[in-house]
Formats: C-alpha cells, sequence, structure tokens
C-alpha cells in the first residue's frame, strides 16, 4: 500500500512516523520541506507538491490547520485531488467544518475517489507513540481499505456514520476541551490571586470530580507557565469558533463558546498565538 500524506506539523509528523515503522510506502508533503527531513533519513520520499505526493498513492491523508489549508491541498494549484488515481482514497484528518468537508467529500467522489473525514484525539505525545483515536466519517467499505494504515497510527478507530460525522464529532470535542480550558484558567487565576496553596488547589481539583484528563495535563502547563505545544491556542480558537457555527446551523446557541473564544482571542492578541492551548491562562495574568 502506497501512502501519501501532506502536512507535517504538531500531529502529521509523529503520524508519518508511524507509518514509516509500519512499513508502508510514504510520501510527504510540507511546505517547509525542513521538517520532512528526518522522515526523509527514515525512508519517506519528500514531494514537491501535493499532486507529487498523491501521485500513485492508493491513500492520500491530509492534516493541515484550517479549511483555507484543506482547499489548498486539495484543490489549490498542484493540489493532491487531480492527481489521485481512480479508486484511491482520500482522508481528512484536520479538524475542518463540515460544511467543507461535505464540499471537499463530493469533490472527490466526482473525481471517481473514496472519502473519508477522519480527525483524530489525542496530541503530539499520542501521534508520535501511535496511539491516536480516528474519528471516522464515511462509507464502511472504504474505511475497511484504509484500516491498516489508519490502525498503524491508533489506539482506536470510531466509525460514526456518513461524511460529515467525524467532522462533527471532533467539533463538539474540541469545544468541550477549549471550555474546559477557559474555566480551568479562570479558576487558576483565582487560586493565584487569593493566597492559596497553588499546588494543594491543583492537587485537590486533579483528583476530585472536575479532574479529567484535560484538567490533569493542563493545570501543571499553567501554573509553571510550560507552553511547549501539544496542540496550538490559535488552532484550538479556531475549532471553538467552527462549533459555534455549526451549532448556529442547526439552530443551538453555545453561549459558553462565545466566552471561550473571548479568552482565546485575548490569549492570542498578547503574543501566545503559538504555543500551547494552555497558554490561554496568560490572558488573565
Amino acid at each position: 500500500m502506497r501512502i501519501g500524506l501532506i502536512g507535517l506539523g504538531t500531529m502529521g509528523a509523529g503520524m508519518a512516523g508511524q507509518l514509516l515503522k509500519a512499513g508502508f510506502t510514504l510520501s510527504v508533503f510540507n511546505r517547509t520541506v525542513e521538517r520532512a527531513r528526518p522522515l526523509e533519513a527514515a525512508g519517506a520520499h519528500v514531494a514537491c507538491s501535493p499532486a507529487d505526493t498523491a501521485k500513485d498513492a492508493d491513500i492520500v491523508l491530509a492534516m493541515v490547520a484550517d479549511d483555507r489549508a484543506s482547499r489548498e491541498v486539495w484543490l489549490g494549484d498542484h493540489g493532491a485531488l487531480p492527481a489521485m488515481k481512480p479508486g484511491a482514497i482520500a482522508i481528512e484528518c484536520s479538524t475542518l467544518s463540515p460544511p467543507w468537508v461535505e464540499t471537499l467529500a463530493k469533490a472527490v467522489r466526482e473525481h471517481h475517489c473514496e472519502f473519508l473525514d477522519a480527525p483524530v484525539t489525542g496530541s503530539r505525545t499520542q501521534a508520535a507513540s501511535g496511539e491516536l483515536q480516528f474519528l471516522v466519517g464515511g462509507d464502511s467499505a472504504a474505511l475497511e481499505k484504509a484500516r491498516p494504515a489508519l490502525k498503524a497510527m491508533s489506539r482506536n478507530i470510531v466509525h460514526l456514520g456518513p461524511s460529515g460525522s467525524g467532522a462533527r464529532m471532533k467539533l463538539i470535542n474540541n469545544y468541550i476541551c477549549g471550555v474546559q480550558a477557559t474555566a480551568l484558567a479562570e479558576g487558576m487565576r483565582l487560586i493565584e490571586s487569593s493566597g492559596l496553596d497553588r499546588d494543594r488547589a491543583i492537587e485537590i481539583l486533579a483528583n476530585g470530580a472536575p479532574g479529567s484528563p484535560l484538567v490533569k495535563g493542563v493545570s501543571g502547563r499553567m501554573a509553571h507557565q510550560t507552553y511547549e505545544v501539544n496542540f496550538h491556542l490559535h488552532l484550538m480558537e479556531k475549532d471553538l469558533r467552527y462549533a459555534i457555527a455549526e451549532a448556529q446551523s442547526h439552530g443551538i446557541t453555545f453561549g459558553l463558546g462565545a466566552s471561550a473564544v473571548k479568552l482565546f482571542e485575548q490569549a492570542r492578541a498578547k503574543g501566545w498565538g503559538d504555543k500551547d492551548f494552555s497558554a490561554v491562562i496568560e490572558a488573565l495574568r
């Protein structure tokens, strides 16, 4: 099985490493070619464009930032889709808006290829260790064909329904994470400002009812201002905006989301956009 992977950022580089480790023939593309060099040394072919990545591939995956980047790598100049052979599978792993995912799915089908939207849960560490979870929308037969490649990068693969189902579930997942992070940031600032013992307070939160994996992981980063990127702050802001728009399209108002977006926006304005999303607390400091 020949695989092309487009996008070697925080997640894509780890995913590519797992595909190589599993023995797949892999072609990769990234706008900044230097990020591809370690994978080239490990046996990947470094392509000169998304189209070059997709040429002769059985599966083409993309892991990029947003709708605009996805549109560019699939349908832009030297995009992947026109270069794909009939019957190949296009897999969009990025966190995107459902309307764009459905538009892309239609374009892929018109090109006589198969499409899966398969965003992931997990962050940089899980991508590097092959422990992601894929949230998949699309045809079950296409998923079975792609399963060996997805399995090499994951601990779990969940088929949620037709095209767009994975995208919607991922936005709900990230919406709840983003809102939870802002609530934690506000609570942490009260802890710091009121003179409570911060370490004891974090221990109580982490081991009590609020103690989700996110609280356990993010509270220490907030406390010690260690913002090495597991998930970019500006991408969490983007995901919150996509989730709010998707809710609105169903007649639902995400009231908490507006407050969360505002705090992320303030943190980005203060220069924290390219740091880990836990840096949202810096909007309050």
